[in-house]
């Protein structure tokens, strides 16, 4: 199963951010302009907006879109991203998080939990809550 995280206008600038943040790549990245979407209906100011686009990071990817206009504002409420970093590398599990939170809110800081490892919960700037952990 795959994630697919819908924004309300600013998705290129949410994927900038996690391959800032994450050091992913955009693999794909197809615009609203030249699709079947574009059409007289659709706003001139909305045909370099992303119609689909996927994000991968270190074997792991999302899918990702700006929403129609006229759509409701995307509501990312009930479910987390989830990342965990495998392997003894706590370090590079906390610099991810704390780059997701730049600009954010950290719900829980990343620390060691009763089960082990390291742990942490924020919502990052676009609203997409994220919950970051590591084996160590």
């Amino acid at each position: 199963m795959e994630s697919y995280l819908f924004f309300g206008g600013n998705c290129e600038e949410a994927l900038n951010f996690y391959k800032q943040s994450l050091g992913g790549e955009i693999v794909t990245l197809m615009r609203y302009e030249g699709s079947p979407m574009d059409t007289a209906q659709l706003a001139a100011n909305w045909k370099q907006k992303v119609m689909h686009s996927t994000f991968e990071c270190e074997g792991a990817r999302f899918m990702a879109s700006d929403t129609m206009p006229g759509q409701p504002a995307p509501d990312y409420s009930g479910f987390a991203m989830s990342l965990y970093v495998p392997g003894s590398d706590a370090e590079k599990a906390r610099r991810a998080f704390n780059a997701l939170a730049e600009g954010g809110k950290v719900t829980m800081p990343f620390t060691p939990p009763f089960w082990g490892g390291h742990f942490g919960m924020l919502t990052d700037r676009f609203g997409v809550p994220w919950m970051v952990s590591s084996e160590h």
